[in-house]
C-alpha cells in the first residue's frame, strides 16, 4: 500500500506492533491459568491469542509479506520480555513481589521459549499463506486459511515446547488434549468472529489511522509536484 506521507506509515507501523506486544504478553500469562469446562480442558489464553493472527493478517495487508515479517520479529523481543516480567510478578493472578524476579522461573522461561519459536513458525507460514491468497476476489479468503494453518503449526509447537515433561503437573499430562481443545476453539473463533472481525479491523485503520491530519494535508497540498 502507498502511503501519502512517512507519517501515516509511522503511526500505522507503531499502532500494529503495539497490538502484538500486547496480546502476547497477555496470552502468554493466560495460557498459565488451565480451566475445565464440561469434561474439556484448556486455557484462558485460548481467548486472547488468536487475536495475533489478526494482527499479522493486517501487517500483511498493509505493508506486504518482507515489512510484515521484520515489524512481527522486532514485535516480538518487547513481548517475550513482558510476558516473562508480568508472569513472574503475577503468578496466577497474585503479586509474587520483586523479589520473585532474582530466581529463574524454569516454566515461564519455557513458556516463553515456546511463544517465540511458536510465534516465529506460525506467523511465517501465516504470512506465506496469506500472501499467496491475498489476491483472491473474495476478501476473506486469506485470512482464513492463513489463520487455519498459522494456528495449527503455533499451537503444536507451542503446548509441545511449554509443557512435555514439564514441572507443571496437569499441564504436562493434559497438554495434548488441551492443544486439541485451544485449537478446535481457535478455528471456530477465527472463522465465525475474528475473519468478520478482520474486515472490520482493516475498515477501521482505512478511515482513521490512515487519514491525513490537517497540516499533512496542507503539506501534501503544498509540495512540488
Amino acid at each position: 500500500m502507498n502511503f501519502a506521507t512517512p507519517r501515516q506509515r509511522m503511526r500505522l507501523i507503531a499502532a500494529l506492533a503495539t497490538l502484538h506486544v500486547v496480546i502476547i504478553a497477555a496470552s502468554n500469562y493466560l495460557v498459565q491459568i488451565p480451566f475445565t469446562v464440561a469434561g474439556i480442558n484448556g486455557t484462558w489464553g485460548i481467548f486472547s491469542y488468536p487475536f495475533v493472527f489478526l494482527a499479522t493478517d493486517l501487517t500483511v495487508r498493509f505493508f506486504g509479506a518482507a515489512p510484515a515479517r521484520r515489524i512481527v520479529f522486532r514485535a516480538m523481543f518487547p513481548a517475550l520480555a513482558a510476558s516473562y516480567l508480568f508472569s513472574v510478578l503475577f503468578e496466577r493472578g497474585a503479586f509474587a513481589g520483586w523479589q520473585a524476579l532474582l530466581v529463574a522461573d524454569v516454566l515461564v522461561l519455557r513458556i516463553v521459549l515456546a511463544s517465540f519459536l511458536a510465534y516465529l513458525f506460525g506467523q511465517l507460514l501465516d504470512i506465506f499463506v496469506f500472501k499467496r491468497l491475498l489476491r483472491q476476489l473474495r476478501w476473506w479468503i486469506a485470512p482464513t486459511v492463513s489463520m487455519t494453518l498459522g494456528n495449527l503449526l503455533d499451537t503444536l509447537v507451542f503446548y509441545a515446547i511449554a509443557f512435555a515433561g514439564g514441572s507443571d503437573a496437569f499441564m504436562a499430562a493434559h497438554w495434548p488434549a488441551i492443544a486439541a481443545a485451544d485449537y478446535s476453539f481457535k478455528l471456530i473463533v477465527c472463522i465465525s468472529f475474528f475473519v468478520p472481525l478482520y474486515g472490520v479491523f482493516l475498515n477501521w485503520l482505512q478511515r482513521h489511522l490512515l487519514l491525513l491530519t490537517d497540516s499533512e494535508q496542507e503539506s501534501l497540498a503544498t509540495a512540488p509536484r
